[in-house]
């Protein structure tokens, strides 16, 4: 009863705001009804596992003498209940990976989520703006990571400085997250291992979660417009007590042509005790790991396409709380990731084209990638056990100019299991060898 006048709510407060004009609110009211479905089909006698969630948020902004403002969101979501998610794969003993993400991993059975995700006080002024509170940032690995009904969020300071349009600072202290798929805001160590925590480096199951201490996030980010042709963008993300971790990205124009080349470097070393003094739970258990990348883009009249290659060395696994985000690499596919491995090495092309005719636009964004994985039995540079697999994607977006509210999508993926590896289900199910379904159709007004 709770989640159907939640849902109520939202159509009713889209209604209020269509009907009325702008200048008649005091505030700025925005919001977005969304219904998402889920399926994943695996392979052979494994589960196939679907979900139909039905949600989205309200936000209100509120400006004051022009330099203040103060704001709130609040973010639902309901289980229309089409399957039991809490029921398991009977080979595996393991639930949905993907479609408990729609609701809250921690309470599968809970099919009401109600959170105020946001709360605020932001102060600009000329080229400054300074934010307290709770609120949603982007950055290559702590971000909304939008593929679910709520997105990752972030109780602090953060702080951006923009004196021109070539420079722009940023910097920012967190000590609560609320990850994507949970209920409430949690503190930095108790919001890692929400998600599936994968094995340690011995081969024994990871047991960090509710193990982790970490008091705060220290953030900082400059982006350089440092000539014509190159532009650089730098992040560094002090975890207290985990890790730091620096991510340097310059990408160079190459003529007017519609050419780019990009690289990336990143580097991390362990903090403190990585977590925890004990081995047995501490998450991050390398002292460091390194990651290069390569990535050429090309775009034309309405296309463009791109090649992106990263390798992750061999001497660390690469660790990110999978809970604050996705990661923005260039061999990054929606719908998996490369968190957790070393010695690993991902490629992916891209292509991505817009079809318009009358009133109505498709973009649609076309990927084909492979892993290079190390052995699944390889605990200490595969941490997920998870098979060398190729990766294809093909997402799609529809608008139409009399319909500007109305934004789907449709993602479609495919990924295909390569070599040899023990016969064992949990290497395949929610991994490999599976086909997955998501249609979402968003009504956004602002």
């Amino acid at each position: 009863m709770r989640g159907l006048i939640a849902w109520i709510l939202v159509l009713v407060t889209v209604q209020m705001t269509n009907g009325q004009e702008k200048d008649q609110w005091p505030g700025k009211l925005s919001g977005q009804f969304r219904t998402y479905y889920l399926g994943t089909f695996n392979n052979d006698n494994l589960k196939d596992f679907q979900a139909l969630a039905i949600g989205g948020k309200i936000k209100y902004v509120h400006t004051f003498w022009k330099h203040i403002k103060v704001g709130g969101a609040l973010y639902t979501s309901v289980n229309s209940g089409i399957q039991d998610l809490s029921i398991p794969d009977p080979t595996t003993g393991k639930v949905s990976r993907y479609e408990l993400g729609l609701f809250d991993v921690e309470h599968p059975n809970d099919h009401f989520i109600l959170i105020p995700g946001e709360l605020f006080f932001q102060y600009t002024h000329k080229k400054h703006e300074a934010t307290i509170g709770r609120m949603k940032i982007a950055s290559p690995f702590i971000n909304p990571q939008d593929g679910r009904m709520i997105p990752t969020l972030e109780q602090g300071i953060w702080y951006k400085y923009q004196p021109n349009t070539t420079l722009k600072f940023q910097f920012g202290v967190f000590n609560a997250i609320s990850p994507r798929s949970t209920h409430k805001f949690f503190g930095i160590g108790e919001s890692i291992g929400k998600y599936p925590s994968g094995r340690t480096v011995d081969g024994k199951p990871s047991q960090y979660a509710k193990n982790t201490t970490s008091d705060y996030i220290a953030l900082a980010n400059i982006d350089l417009q440092a000539s014509e042709g190159l532009k650089l963008s730098i992040w560094n993300y002090y975890v207290d007590n985990i890790f730091n971790t620096l991510y340097m990205k310059p990408t160079f124009d190459l003529g007017n042509q519609g050419m780019q080349v990009s690289l990336e470097w990143l580097h991390q070393n362990r903090i403190g005790t990585g977590g925890n003094s004990s081995d047995s739970l501490r998450y991050y258990a390398h002292s460091s790991a390194d990651i290069l990348g390569l990535e050429w883009r090309y775009k034309w009249k309405r296309s463009k396409v791109s090649i992106g290659y990263d390798h992750i060395l061999n001497h660390g696994q690469f660790i990110f709380p999978r809970e604050w985000g996705r990661e923005v690499l260039f061999s990054f596919q929606k719908r998996e990731r490369s968190e957790g491995s070393a010695n690993n090495h991902a490629v992916v092309l891209t292509y991505a084209r817009d079809f318009i005719w009358s009133s109505s636009k498709i973009q649609s964004i076309i990927s084909l990638g492979h892993q290079w994985k190390a052995d699944v039995t390889d605990a200490e540079n595969n941490k997920y056990a998870m098979p060398d697999y190729t990766h294809l994607n093909l997402d799609m977006f529809y608008t139409h100019e009399t319909l500007k509210h109305f934004e789907p999508e449709l993602l479609l993926t495919y990924k295909l299991s390569h070599g040899e590896f023990p016969e064992n289900a949990n290497f395949v199910l929610n991994k490999v060898d599976m086909f997955q379904v998501n249609l979402i159709i968003n009504y956004t007004f602002k």
